[in-house]
């Protein structure tokens, strides 16, 4: 809990300012949507809850680019300010996680400032100066030190491996993806919202309705949303190793994107034919399948149907709200009840949902894991994992070394048998007649997981 309260701090820091500068930008109406996108978007507030460096590198992010943003609206007087608050920010993101920190904020206000003919104003003395010298206090510190603790050995480590060979392959941690991977993660790591999203854009697309033409405050700082958005989107799509964890600083602003199509839903019914459509897809088929959760036990198998029991009754109250409710309130056309039940939705899943996700998970696997790595820990034995790759339960819960392999054919799992204090994880669905020759004892025989060791 001490771990994740920074993260989840920060994940609410995010969620402020996108409040804040919707609100400053905008109208209130319009902050108070977009944070409630972000807040509610499921991969957002699901990573929020983990002790990882990713929302704090997403949120010193979008708050370098919120103060960037304010550059290009704000009075001349002001200016100053708000490059060096963006410079400061930038300079965090780097020192919570690297390179990203900087190309992100710095290459997104680049064509900002393109396109607003502003380009030149960067490179005032009083603006980049004093911002350059706030940025280096920030980040050079800590980066001598370590360089002086530990020399080229950190060089190595940190600038060319978990930066440059990262970015430029995914040997380093073995991440290879494809180059649509980020499509496919933002298709469900932005649900609900996804949905109303490309149903508009396809509409305009198809209606050649892109063109924005009278650039209101609005409009441009949508613009200037879209922009960032693109070019984050492309940077981690061009990298050479993908994790689903990179891409967390694009939700600030794809949530400001959606908070554009919601407020004019919301306040004007503008979009009304095409969100109205999917809202009554995704509502009967929420509501089917909440029906449908409520007789689980006549076509499930028995294990399963137990397995998923302590989930069961919030998942059918829950199903039944998002599909019956916004259902309602469409019909009614009280687009604003629309919303706050996919908001409700998501922050009740959020809230009671996780825990009750992860206990349904743990049962298919993860509890078996933990029990390994302990075993291995009690008895001082290392561990190789046969064909499967990072699992959070052997790294949090095993003390000793873990190895993974993902790649490893019979004759690498031979070898692992051999080695001295090892244990090997073994899928029960990869244990194939010749494996099951190898002479080993079985320690535990999991649902999912076999321990095993040589005879």
């Amino acid at each position: 809990a001490v771990a994740r309260f920074p993260v989840a701090l920060f994940g609410s820091l995010t969620v402020f300012f996108t409040y804040y500068i919707g609100k400053r930008l905008v109208s209130r109406s319009y902050g108070v949507i977009s944070a409630l996108i972000l807040a509610t978007s499921i991969e957002f507030v699901i990573l929020a809850k983990f002790a990882i460096l990713d929302i704090i590198l997403a949120s010193c992010i979008w708050m370098s680019l919120c103060f960037g943003i304010m550059t290009q609206f704000c009075q001349e007087k002001h200016e100053k300010y708000y490059w060096w608050a963006f410079y400061a920010f930038s300079g965090l993101a780097v020192m919570a996680k690297g390179i990203p920190g900087f190309i992100i904020p710095f290459g997104s206000m680049f064509f900002i400032t393109l396109y607003s003919k502003r380009f030149k104003s960067v490179f005032k003395p009083q603006f980049m100066l004093p911002g350059i010298i706030i940025f280096l206090l920030i980040t050079l510190p800590w980066h001598i030190i370590m360089l002086k603790m530990y020399g080229s050995l950190f060089f190595n480590e940190y600038i060319i491996k978990h930066h440059l060979a990262r970015f430029l392959g995914s040997s380093v941690i073995n991440r290879k993806e494809p180059w649509y991977y980020y499509f496919i993660t933002l298709c469900w790591g932005f649900l609900p919202w996804i949905i109303s999203v490309v149903s508009v854009l396809i509409r305009k697309i198809l209606k050649r309705d892109l063109k924005l033409t009278e650039l209101t405050i609005f409009r441009r700082f949508v613009l200037y949303n879209g922009i960032i958005f693109l070019f984050t989107l492309l940077f981690f799509t061009v990298s050479g190793t993908k994790l689903i964890t990179y891409i967390l600083p694009l939700y600030p602003s794809l949530a400001c994107l959606s908070g554009y199509i919601w407020t004019n839903y919301v306040e004007r019914g503008e979009y009304s034919i095409v969100i109205n459509k999917t809202v009554y897809v995704i509502g009967g088929i929420f509501t089917f399948a909440g029906i449908a959760a409520m007789f689980t036990q006549y076509y499930l198998p028995s294990q399963l149907n137990s397995d998923i029991s302590s989930a069961k009754p919030l998942c059918i109250i829950l199903l039944l709200f998002m599909g019956i409710g916004s259902i309602i309130f469409t019909r009614k056309r009280q687009y604003i009840g629309t919303f706050f039940v996919y908001v409700i939705f998501m922050a009740c899943l959020s809230a009671f949902g996780t825990e009750k996700l992860f206990e349904v998970d743990y049962k298919f696997g993860q509890n078996e894991l933990m029990r390994y790595a302990q075993y291995a820990d009690e008895h001082n034995k290392s561990i190789t994992c046969y064909q499967f790759d990072q699992k959070y339960s052997l790294i949090f819960y095993s003390n000793e070394s873990v190895e993974y392999g993902d790649s490893y054919k019979i004759n690498d799992l031979r070898r692992e048998l051999n080695t001295p204090n090892n244990l090997v994880i073994i899928q029960r669905k990869d244990v194939s007649k010749q494996i099951a020759k190898l002479p080993f004892k079985i320690i535990y025989k999991g649902r999912k997981y076999w321990l095993i060791e040589k005879k």
